[in-house]
């Protein structure tokens, strides 16, 4: 059965008598599950935890954002050394198509000024009881605490509330997430036995996760959890506009999520990043500069700069944070609120990180994303070394991946049985 604005597989059609295994309950799992099942194979998703897509629902909090509205082109290029790979999953689903799928689970979709795409309901729950239902209808079996750990004899073995259970269906979906949010079920503990079958996998990394700053006390204490807005900062040759939060550890938030692998890695390579923060992107030096030169009067500096400069008490907070005595000029004092220089001395760990890079790497994997070294055995989403920022990007990927792992599956299954295997 198509379903509106999803993309048809084109390919050969599979029979009931051919089983397959997806292993994950997440975004590309289910997804995976959903396009085989549409291609008449019987499916068994497997999850380690209680229930399915835990971390789907915990992203989806605060406003389940499905994918963006940016032109494919510069969509492609927010996957950095992996846009080409990634850039061909898009062309099988696209933002197009995602939003097909959603409006057609009965979750109309809107774009915010940000570009980014909700569905109306902002939350994941709806959508995914929605999900969940259809896939019920589409006969798809789902098995909750069932861990993976490991094969033996050719067959997949399981952990359950049941005992021991020893699977052999004709090929299996990875979709097993990275490491980041463990305790949702993407702890990682996949590597261990994929790597023992000849698997060569990344070693995990945090990505879209906040950086330690050497705050002083007062301001830990005064300004934690309070935002940063609008702020642009700018690390190497790219800006991004948006919102940071000042953190007890540090600074977290989505613009500096968007900058968080350069930062990262700069940070492993040299052990602090500098990052630039523009307090008052809307405003040029000039037209800054323009209304601090009115002077103070008898206001303090802190509520001089809130009304001339417009800034907030955290924003305040933060110019002070700077060695030295704010600069006494308008311009310079301007030039200053414009670049704001601070040292990140350090990465927040795997725990507290939205994503993870590492895993599977995608050199391992054909086009198809069949493991080279498992014929009939497919890796789909955050398994895969692959990262991108938030807004979007991430669960867009992810779906994307799974239906190219279903659609490999088809086809190799369908090479199975032409050649008798």
């Amino acid at each position: 059965m198509p379903v509106a604005g999803v993309p048809v597989y084109k390919g050969p059609m599979s029979s009931p008598d051919k089983t397959v295994h997806v292993i994950g309950a997440g975004p590309a799992g289910l997804m995976a599950a959903e396009r085989l099942a549409r291609a008449g194979v019987a499916v068994v998703v497997h999850e380690a935890m209680p229930s399915a897509a835990r971390k789907f629902l915990m992203a989806g909090r605060g406003g389940l954002n499905l994918t963006h509205s940016e032109p494919l082109e510069g969509f492609t290029g927010r996957y950095g050394e992996a846009s080409g790979t990634v850039g061909a999953w898009l062309e099988r689903f696209s933002p197009t198509h995602l939003i097909g799928w959603a409006e057609g689970l009965g979750q109309p979709v809107f774009t915010g000024s940000s570009g980014r795409v909700f569905p109306r309901a902002m939350k994941a729950s709806p959508l995914l009881r929605a999900w969940l239902g259809r896939l019920t209808e589409l006969g798809v079996e789902v098995r909750t605490r069932s861990r993976w750990t490991g094969r033996r004899d050719g067959g997949w073995v399981f952990e359950t509330a049941d005992g021991e259970q020893v699977e052999r269906p004709d090929a299996v979906v990875l979709a097993l997430g990275g490491a980041s949010w463990p305790r949702l079920g993407s702890d990682g503990r996949w590597r261990e036995p994929l790597e023992a079958e000849g698997v060569e996998v990344a070693p995990f990394r945090p990505s879209n996760v906040g950086f330690d700053v050497a705050w002083s006390e007062v301001f830990a204490e005064r300004f934690a959890g309070q935002p940063l807005k609008p702020v642009a900062l700018t690390f190497g040759e790219t800006t991004v506009r948006g919102e940071a939060m000042a953190t007890r550890y540090g600074l977290e938030g989505g613009a500096v999520y968007a900058l968080s692998a350069p930062l990262r890695d700069a940070i492993e390579r040299d052990g602090t990043a500098t990052l630039t923060v523009d307090l008052r992107p809307d405003l040029t030096i000039e037209a800054l500069a323009g209304r601090l030169a009115k002077g103070r009067g008898k206001d303090s500096a802190s509520n001089w700069l809130r009304k001339a400069a417009g800034l907030s008490p955290v924003a305040v907070g933060l110019l002070r944070e700077i060695p030295g005595e704010l600069p006494a000029g308008a311009d310079k004092l301007a030039r200053r609120i414009k670049a704001v220089r601070l040292t990140l001395t350090g990465v927040q760990g795997l725990a507290r990180a939205i994503s993870s890079v590492g895993g599977v790497r995608l050199d391992g994997v054909d086009e198809r994303l069949m493991l080279k070294t498992l014929p009939g055995v497919f890796v789909a989403g955050e398994m895969l070394d692959w990262e991108a920022p938030t807004g979007g990007y991430l669960l867009q990927a992810s779906l994307a991946s799974g239906v190219v792992a279903a659609e490999g599956v088809l086809d190799w299954l369908a090479e199975d049985s032409r050649t008798g295997a």
